[in-house]
């Protein structure tokens, strides 16, 4: 018996959910084993709760003597009131899958929150950087790639760009290639750009920024004023 049907089967006992062979087992393992005992204990005292909310109600005079007369006559189908009775065992054991199916459930949702956290938390460090000058050889953007080429472009001072014009980041991840364009920075501010199919950046590979007209470059290469490029240095870690 795994931990888990175990524990399942424990509780099923506690509630009074269990045939009497399965608490006559439960019991007999806990006689044995101390373990199993105490988790038999820590389960009544869970839902002890449960007892603690529910009135005590008397039961009328003579129920159990009904009870056993009707059970004892004979079922007539023409005048009883009696339901036809139903085996439910075959659903005792689909609930059981079912709570299967919903701790494993849990289980992965948990798992996939602690691997999500565990990766939002732990930084992905910078294949390439670049560090974009403008013509007077001032740094005006600093741009960090990663290995798929999500490329944080960070703003290092406000670009003068008239309202019906944008700024357009390119690379050229080919010496002998033509540049290509990773995005456009629509808010005029720092943005992470992604982009797909490319190889990974190098160092030495060109960035630059250039201003276009609104949309991007109509001819997918920068026509332009350059406001600031830089070739990419692998960073020391």
């Amino acid at each position: 018996m795994t931990r888990r049907s175990l524990d399942i089967l424990i509780n099923e006992v506690v509630l009074g959910l269990a045939n009497e062979a399965d608490v006559a087992r439960v019991e007999e393992m806990a006689s044995r084993d101390p373990a199993v005992a105490a988790q038999l204990d820590r389960a009544r005292s869970r839902f002890a709760p449960l007892d603690d909310t529910a009135d005590e109600v008397p039961l009328p005079d003579g129920f159990w003597s009904r009870v056993e007369g009707d059970l004892n006559a004979a079922p007539d189908d023409t005048t009883s009131g009696w339901a036809e009775v139903v085996d439910l065992s075959s659903v005792r054991r689909a609930m059981t899958r079912w709570r299967g199916a919903v701790f494993s459930g849990i289980a992965a949702a948990l798992l996939l929150a602690m691997t999500l956290s565990w990766t939002l938390m732990t930084p992905v460090e910078p294949s390439v950087i670049a560090v974009l000058l403008n013509d007077q050889g001032e740094a005006i953007a600093l741009v960090e790639v990663r290995r798929d080429n999500t490329t944080l472009v960070t703003l290092l001072e406000q670009a003068q760009v008239p309202s019906e014009r944008v700024m357009q980041v390119w690379t050229k991840p080919d010496d002998d290639g033509p540049p290509v364009s990773l995005g456009l920075l629509t808010s005029g501010r720092s943005e992470t750009l992604v982009i797909e199919g490319l190889p990974a950046p190098h160092p030495q590979q060109l960035y630059e920024i250039t201003v276009e007209p609104a949309g991007g470059s109509p001819t997918d290469l920068p026509t332009g004023p350059i406001l600031g490029k830089g070739l990419a240095k692998a960073p020391v870690i």
